[in-house]
């Protein structure tokens, strides 16, 4: 069987069980970037991926559950705003940049 190509945001994995991404693709270069599940990223040749994927050193793979493990998020930052809980006080927001000429010049 053929190896397939590579395809960014495809899960796959080696035969250690180390779970990786595809994050880019330079088909003129004929390189593979991958990303693996704890965050490391490596670059891969296109010949290596074809080597591994005929040898059965390389499969296709789900995606984990939890995909925060190659991802710097914290707990609690489902949000997108940060550790900090800014609905306890509303005085602590920016108000309206109401008035402010960006193109005031002296």
């Amino acid at each position: 069987m053929a190896a397939p190509q590579p395809s960014i945001g495809n899960w796959y994995r080696l035969t250690g069980g180390e779970l990786f991404e595809v994050v880019a693709f330079d088909d003129d270069e004929g390189t593979v970037d991958i990303q693996y599940f704890d965050g490391t990223v490596e670059e891969m040749d296109r010949e290596d991926w074809e080597a591994q994927w005929d040898d059965g050193a390389l499969e296709a793979a789900e995606a984990p559950e939890d995909w925060s493990g190659s991802v710097d998020v914290e707990g609690g930052d489902e949000d997108g705003r940060g550790s900090d809980n800014l609905d306890e006080d509303p005085s602590l927001r920016a108000g309206p940049l109401d008035g402010i000429d960006l193109f005031e010049f002296d």
